[in-house]
């Protein structure tokens, strides 16, 4: 199989980042007879730089003939003083997931046990470690709803932020999970606010619905969100599939990688309703931490993520599960070795992402 991929690295460390990566991810195709195919495409202040706007006419164009694209981080202080309508995260991320149909967010939470005093929870909360994946409904909700800000008699300032979903919406992101729980530990955890949010009582009663007439033979159980959020400081092992709307599993997810140690560890891929030519999911696969100016150009950064990022492209886009099974398996091995970089070395000695990415790359 050839795998056609649109390589977007971003800003500051996402082309450091990026360049470490690749190597890994066309060794582990190399070993079974794949190939890769790529071409790279400036996206977020890059593509302000280059054309204007955060995402090139042509870079759009380029991942609409790609199978899946490969992203990377965006944004910065160069381009804190744009408009936030045209601003690198919002005017790049936000616009491919729209145009793509990327519903489905799912970011894998995982702390290896050799890893446990990266996490700011005590290790003997968490013995094994953390091994747990959000599922995020990506396309709804707050953020893709209708807004205004109006100034009303008197001078007072109003805004409006509309939360909608549709029970569509919510079966097709709960389908997402239930695949998700049936290949894990067949535990699924809805997280809502239906105490107080109208969306909130459609998506309990649907999540509810739809698992029990197609996944009887999982576990389903609820939990507010606010009480999701301390459960999983308090008791993070606990958790195996989160179900969540956009904006709780924005910030739940973050507090998640946050748990689990360093955003450098954490990759997330984000699928929609489209396919590529090989019939499998079209994709946008990215670390979810960010461009982390103060560390750019410096051999700092943390490749993993990024590395695990192209393990769920494989899995997700293309079904190819025994390369990503390899890809995870040798950066586990490069921590169970030893090798940091400084994000989760904690005073320790550490190495830069270029002898990260090698190390990685030789341990499959």
């Amino acid at each position: 199989m050839q795998l056609k991929i649109a390589i977007l690295p971003g800003d500051y460390i996402g082309p450091e980042v990026m360049d470490a990566a690749l190597p890994v991810l066309e060794a582990a195709l190399k070993r079974s007879g794949h190939s890769l195919a790529h071409s790279t495409h400036p996206v977020g202040g890059a593509g302000i730089d280059a054309a204007g706007k955060a995402l090139p006419d042509a870079t759009l164009k380029a991942c609409q003939e790609a199978d899946a694209i490969l992203f990377g981080s965006v944004g910065g202080p160069k381009w804190e003083k744009l408009p936030p309508a045209e601003q690198p995260e919002r005017a790049a991320l936000l616009p491919l997931r729209k145009h793509f149909q990327l519903f489905a967010n799912i970011r894998p939470g995982l702390l290896p046990k050799a890893l446990l005093g990266a996490s700011p929870i005590r290790p003997e909360r968490i013995p094994e470690g953390i091994d747990l994946v959000c599922i995020r409904e990506l396309t709804g909700g707050l953020y893709f709803g209708a807004k205004r800000t109006t100034t009303l008699e008197g001078g007072d300032v109003e805004a409006v932020d509309t939360m909608v979903y549709r029970k569509s919406e919510i079966e097709r992101i709960t389908d997402v999970a239930i695949a998700t729980a049936r290949a894990r530990k067949k535990q699924l955890l809805s997280v809502d606010k239906a105490n107080v949010l109208e969306c909130s009582v459609l998506w309990r009663k649907t999540v509810t619905e739809r698992v029990a007439a197609t996944a009887p033979d999982l576990t389903l159980s609820h939990m507010y969100v606010d009480n999701a959020a301390m459960q999983l400081v308090r008791s993070p092992a606990s958790f195996d599939v989160l179900l969540t709307e956009n904006m709780f599993g924005d910030i739940l997810s973050d507090e998640m990688s946050v748990v689990c140690g360093s955003l450098g560890m954490l990759s997330s891929a984000s699928i929609g309703t489209g396919k590529n030519r090989h019939g499998f999911s079209f994709g946008l696969y990215e670390p979810a931490g960010g461009s982390a100016p103060d560390i750019a150009g410096k051999n700092l950064a943390n490749p993993c993520a990024q590395i695990l990022s192209a393990a769920l492209m494989l899995r997700h886009s293309f079904g190819l599960h025994a390369e990503a099974d390899a890809i995870d398996a040798a950066v586990r091995k490069t921590i169970a070795d030893g090798l940091r970089t400084a994000d989760i070395a904690f005073g320790a000695p550490s190495v830069g992402t270029r002898e990260m990415a090698a190390a990685v790359l030789a341990r499959l």
